[in-house]
Protein backbone atom coordinates (compact mmCIF):
# COMPACT_ATOMS: atom_id res chain seq x y z
CA UNK A 1 0.00 0.00 0.00
CA UNK A 2 1.37 3.26 -1.03
CA UNK A 3 1.50 5.81 1.65
CA UNK A 4 -1.01 8.76 1.55
CA UNK A 5 -0.81 12.20 3.14
CA UNK A 6 -3.33 14.95 3.81
CA UNK A 7 -1.91 18.89 2.55
CA UNK A 8 -3.81 21.58 3.11
CA UNK A 9 -7.24 20.26 2.45
CA UNK A 10 -5.95 17.12 -0.12
CA UNK A 11 -5.09 13.72 0.08
CA UNK A 12 -2.41 13.30 -2.05
CA UNK A 13 0.15 10.47 -2.63
CA UNK A 14 3.27 10.91 -0.10
CA UNK A 15 5.50 10.89 -2.77
CA UNK A 16 3.89 14.04 -4.21
CA UNK A 17 3.55 15.55 -1.04
CA UNK A 18 4.72 19.23 -1.31
CA UNK A 19 4.59 22.86 0.58
CA UNK A 20 4.82 26.19 -1.10
CA UNK A 21 8.78 27.29 -0.85
CA UNK A 22 7.88 30.14 1.05
CA UNK A 23 5.61 28.26 3.61
CA UNK A 24 7.03 30.33 7.24
CA UNK A 25 7.45 26.74 8.81
CA UNK A 26 10.39 25.94 5.77
CA UNK A 27 11.99 29.35 6.17
CA UNK A 28 11.46 30.53 10.09
CA UNK A 29 10.76 27.76 12.10
CA UNK A 30 7.94 29.10 12.32
CA UNK A 31 5.03 26.41 13.03
CA UNK A 32 3.88 23.34 15.59
CA UNK A 33 3.89 19.86 15.50
CA UNK A 34 2.10 16.93 17.36
CA UNK A 35 2.74 13.33 17.07
CA UNK A 36 -0.02 10.57 18.34
CA UNK A 37 0.12 6.85 18.74
CA UNK A 38 -2.07 5.06 16.73
CA UNK A 39 -2.72 1.29 18.98
CA UNK A 40 -5.67 -0.87 17.71
CA UNK A 41 -6.05 1.48 14.72
CA UNK A 42 -6.92 4.41 17.21
CA UNK A 43 -5.73 7.53 18.61
CA UNK A 44 -4.14 7.28 21.43
CA UNK A 45 -4.61 10.13 24.40
CA UNK A 46 -5.38 12.38 21.38
CA UNK A 47 -7.47 14.67 23.87
CA UNK A 48 -4.21 15.81 25.44
CA UNK A 49 -2.42 16.67 22.22
CA UNK A 50 -5.35 18.70 20.91
CA UNK A 51 -5.00 20.77 24.43
CA UNK A 52 -1.13 20.65 24.13
CA UNK A 53 -1.82 21.71 20.08
CA UNK A 54 -3.93 24.46 20.86
CA UNK A 55 -2.24 25.93 23.87
CA UNK A 56 1.18 26.01 21.09
CA UNK A 57 -0.61 27.10 18.36
CA UNK A 58 -1.62 29.59 21.43
CA UNK A 59 1.73 31.21 22.49
CA UNK A 60 2.58 31.46 18.66
CA UNK A 61 -0.30 33.50 17.68
CA UNK A 62 -0.77 30.87 14.69
CA UNK A 63 -4.90 30.03 14.30
CA UNK A 64 -6.11 26.85 14.01
CA UNK A 65 -6.69 25.64 10.47
CA UNK A 66 -10.01 23.63 11.65
CA UNK A 67 -11.98 22.71 14.65
CA UNK A 68 -10.64 20.37 16.46
CA UNK A 69 -13.38 17.97 15.26
CA UNK A 70 -12.63 18.73 11.84
CA UNK A 71 -9.18 18.04 12.74
CA UNK A 72 -9.84 14.64 14.29
CA UNK A 73 -11.55 13.28 11.49
CA UNK A 74 -8.41 14.51 9.31
CA UNK A 75 -6.48 12.64 11.46
CA UNK A 76 -8.19 9.15 11.92
CA UNK A 77 -9.10 9.48 7.87
CA UNK A 78 -4.91 9.33 6.91
CA UNK A 79 -4.71 6.77 9.51
CA UNK A 80 -7.40 5.13 8.36
CA UNK A 81 -6.02 5.25 4.05
CA UNK A 82 -2.57 4.17 5.21
CA UNK A 83 -3.70 1.13 6.66
CA UNK A 84 -2.06 2.02 10.46
CA UNK A 85 -3.36 -0.40 13.33
CA UNK A 86 0.16 0.29 15.50
CA UNK A 87 2.09 3.37 14.88
CA UNK A 88 1.78 7.19 14.58
CA UNK A 89 0.35 9.84 12.84
CA UNK A 90 2.25 13.34 12.57
CA UNK A 91 0.79 16.83 11.98
CA UNK A 92 2.14 19.89 11.57
CA UNK A 93 0.48 23.21 11.12
CA UNK A 94 2.67 26.28 10.03
CA UNK A 95 1.92 30.16 10.24
CA UNK A 96 1.23 29.55 5.94
CA UNK A 97 2.61 31.28 3.20
CA UNK A 98 4.06 34.52 2.85
CA UNK A 99 7.04 36.78 1.60
CA UNK A 100 10.16 36.60 3.37
CA UNK A 101 9.80 39.01 6.26
CA UNK A 102 10.32 38.43 10.18
CA UNK A 103 6.93 40.30 10.88
CA UNK A 104 3.84 38.14 11.34
CA UNK A 105 2.08 38.11 7.82
CA UNK A 106 -1.59 39.99 7.82
CA UNK A 107 -4.47 37.28 6.27
CA UNK A 108 -2.60 34.51 5.64
CA UNK A 109 -3.86 31.17 6.21
CA UNK A 110 -1.88 28.29 8.24
CA UNK A 111 -0.81 25.29 6.44
CA UNK A 112 -1.52 21.69 7.49
CA UNK A 113 0.34 18.52 6.97
CA UNK A 114 -1.16 15.22 8.55
CA UNK A 115 1.27 11.86 7.79
CA UNK A 116 0.83 8.49 9.38
CA UNK A 117 2.77 5.33 9.30
CA UNK A 118 3.14 2.10 10.82
CA UNK A 119 5.98 1.57 14.00
CA UNK A 120 6.46 -0.95 15.98
CA UNK A 121 5.25 -0.35 19.16
CA UNK A 122 7.15 -1.82 22.41
CA UNK A 123 4.66 -2.82 25.55
CA UNK A 124 6.38 -6.03 26.46
CA UNK A 125 7.18 -4.90 29.77
CA UNK A 126 9.85 -8.26 29.31
CA UNK A 127 11.15 -7.77 26.30
CA UNK A 128 12.00 -3.76 26.30
CA UNK A 129 16.11 -3.11 26.24
CA UNK A 130 17.78 -0.55 28.31
CA UNK A 131 19.64 1.73 26.58
CA UNK A 132 22.73 4.43 27.58
CA UNK A 133 22.03 8.11 27.85
CA UNK A 134 24.77 10.71 27.57
CA UNK A 135 24.64 13.77 29.01
CA UNK A 136 25.78 17.13 27.52
CA UNK A 137 24.36 21.29 28.06
CA UNK A 138 20.67 21.60 27.24
CA UNK A 139 21.58 24.81 24.63
CA UNK A 140 18.14 25.51 23.49
CA UNK A 141 16.09 28.35 23.60
CA UNK A 142 13.93 29.54 26.92
CA UNK A 143 10.33 28.40 25.17
CA UNK A 144 10.85 24.16 25.48
CA UNK A 145 7.14 24.03 27.08
CA UNK A 146 6.06 24.74 23.42
CA UNK A 147 6.13 22.07 20.48
CA UNK A 148 7.54 24.09 17.73
CA UNK A 149 9.36 22.92 15.04
CA UNK A 150 12.12 24.51 15.53
CA UNK A 151 14.77 21.31 16.59
CA UNK A 152 18.37 22.32 15.60
CA UNK A 153 19.20 22.05 19.24
CA UNK A 154 17.52 18.85 20.03
CA UNK A 155 19.03 17.42 16.52
CA UNK A 156 22.49 18.02 17.27
CA UNK A 157 22.37 16.81 20.84
CA UNK A 158 20.63 13.47 19.31
CA UNK A 159 22.92 13.37 16.51
CA UNK A 160 26.24 13.43 19.44
CA UNK A 161 24.58 10.82 21.22
CA UNK A 162 24.07 8.51 18.15
CA UNK A 163 27.95 9.27 17.29
CA UNK A 164 28.92 7.92 21.10
CA UNK A 165 26.70 4.59 20.69
CA UNK A 166 24.19 6.19 22.95
CA UNK A 167 20.23 5.76 22.47
CA UNK A 168 19.58 9.69 24.23
CA UNK A 169 20.81 12.20 24.97
CA UNK A 170 20.05 13.84 28.66
CA UNK A 171 20.27 17.72 28.87
CA UNK A 172 21.07 20.26 31.91
CA UNK A 173 20.55 23.28 32.42
CA UNK A 174 23.59 26.00 33.87
CA UNK A 175 22.63 24.56 37.51
CA UNK A 176 23.63 20.62 36.40
CA UNK A 177 19.91 20.00 36.64
CA UNK A 178 18.76 17.37 33.37
CA UNK A 179 16.09 18.79 31.64
CA UNK A 180 15.26 16.33 29.58
CA UNK A 181 16.21 14.01 26.76
CA UNK A 182 16.17 15.18 22.51
CA UNK A 183 12.81 13.99 22.19
CA UNK A 184 12.03 12.66 25.82
CA UNK A 185 11.47 13.42 29.37
CA UNK A 186 13.66 12.31 31.62
CA UNK A 187 12.58 9.94 35.00
CA UNK A 188 14.60 8.30 37.77
CA UNK A 189 13.84 5.96 40.99
CA UNK A 190 15.51 7.31 43.89
CA UNK A 191 17.29 5.40 46.62
CA UNK A 192 13.90 5.42 48.65
CA UNK A 193 11.77 4.05 45.53
CA UNK A 194 10.47 6.87 44.61
CA UNK A 195 9.87 7.94 41.14
CA UNK A 196 11.82 11.28 40.33
CA UNK A 197 10.70 13.71 37.04
CA UNK A 198 11.38 17.22 36.23
CA UNK A 199 8.56 19.46 36.95
CA UNK A 200 6.76 21.38 34.31
CA UNK A 201 8.15 24.95 33.49
CA UNK A 202 9.44 26.82 30.45
CA UNK A 203 12.41 24.38 30.43
CA UNK A 204 10.86 21.17 29.23
CA UNK A 205 8.31 19.84 27.14
CA UNK A 206 4.70 18.70 28.79
CA UNK A 207 4.64 15.31 27.59
CA UNK A 208 1.78 13.47 27.16
CA UNK A 209 3.14 10.27 27.73
CA UNK A 210 5.04 11.62 30.72
CA UNK A 211 1.38 13.07 31.91
CA UNK A 212 -0.36 9.51 31.83
CA UNK A 213 2.76 8.02 33.62
CA UNK A 214 2.34 10.36 36.33
CA UNK A 215 -1.32 9.22 36.78
CA UNK A 216 -1.19 5.59 36.91
CA UNK A 217 2.00 5.80 39.40
CA UNK A 218 0.00 7.72 41.81
CA UNK A 219 -3.19 5.41 41.14
CA UNK A 220 -1.36 2.47 41.58
CA UNK A 221 0.78 3.56 45.22
CA UNK A 222 4.04 4.70 43.58
CA UNK A 223 4.80 7.54 44.75
CA UNK A 224 6.08 10.21 42.68
CA UNK A 225 7.92 13.60 43.50
CA UNK A 226 8.35 15.97 40.95
CA UNK A 227 11.19 18.39 41.49
CA UNK A 228 14.62 18.69 39.37
CA UNK A 229 17.59 16.42 39.66
CA UNK A 230 21.61 16.52 38.74
CA UNK A 231 23.51 14.76 36.07
CA UNK A 232 25.09 12.85 39.42
CA UNK A 233 21.95 12.12 41.49
CA UNK A 234 20.79 10.41 38.27
CA UNK A 235 24.24 8.04 38.11
CA UNK A 236 23.70 6.96 41.45
CA UNK A 237 19.59 6.06 40.87
CA UNK A 238 18.56 2.81 41.62
CA UNK A 239 16.82 3.37 37.64
CA UNK A 240 16.42 5.42 35.10
CA UNK A 241 14.25 5.71 32.36
CA UNK A 242 12.47 7.94 29.44
CA UNK A 243 8.73 8.39 28.36
CA UNK A 244 7.87 9.46 24.81
CA UNK A 245 5.14 9.47 22.54
CA UNK A 246 6.39 7.13 19.95
CA UNK A 247 8.78 4.54 22.61
CA UNK A 248 6.37 5.00 25.48
CA UNK A 249 8.73 4.03 28.41
CA UNK A 250 12.58 2.71 28.05
CA UNK A 251 14.93 2.21 30.59
CA UNK A 252 17.87 3.58 30.88
CA UNK A 253 20.93 1.25 32.03
CA UNK A 254 23.63 3.78 31.93
CA UNK A 255 24.64 7.47 32.05
CA UNK A 256 28.06 8.38 30.35
CA UNK A 257 30.18 5.68 31.98
CA UNK A 258 27.58 4.90 34.88
CA UNK A 259 25.77 1.64 35.22
CA UNK A 260 22.61 2.04 36.37
CA UNK A 261 21.58 -0.46 39.12
CA UNK A 262 22.51 -3.82 37.80
CA UNK A 263 22.83 -3.05 34.23
CA UNK A 264 19.46 -3.96 33.00
CA UNK A 265 16.05 -2.66 33.19
CA UNK A 266 14.21 -2.23 37.23
CA UNK A 267 11.64 -3.48 38.19
CA UNK A 268 9.78 -0.35 38.85
CA UNK A 269 10.67 0.53 35.20
CA UNK A 270 9.03 -2.52 34.11
CA UNK A 271 6.13 -2.38 35.85
CA UNK A 272 5.41 1.20 34.78
CA UNK A 273 5.67 -0.19 31.28
CA UNK A 274 3.57 -2.80 31.92
CA UNK A 275 0.93 -0.52 33.72
CA UNK A 276 0.89 1.34 30.79
CA UNK A 277 0.65 -1.59 28.18
CA UNK A 278 -2.39 -2.02 30.21
CA UNK A 279 -3.76 1.31 30.24
CA UNK A 280 -3.09 1.54 26.36
CA UNK A 281 -5.40 -1.49 25.00
CA UNK A 282 -8.10 -0.29 27.44
CA UNK A 283 -8.27 3.13 26.28
CA UNK A 284 -8.62 2.00 22.37
CA UNK A 285 -10.62 -1.30 23.07
CA UNK A 286 -13.60 -1.26 20.29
Amino acid sequence: MSRIAYVNGRYVPHGEAAVHIEDRGYQFADGVYEVTAVVNGKLLDNEGHMVRLERSLGELQIDMPMSRAALGVVLNETVRRNGVRFGMVYLQITRGVAKRNHPFPKNVRPALVVTSKRAPLLLDPDAVPGGRAVTMPDIRWGRCDIKTVSLLPNVLAKQKALDAGAYEAWMFDPDGFVTEGTSTNAWILDREGRLITRPLSNNILGGITRQTMLRLARENGIEVIERAFTVEEAKEAREAFVTSTTNFLKPMTQIDDAVIGNGEPGETSRRMLGLYAAYCHEATAA
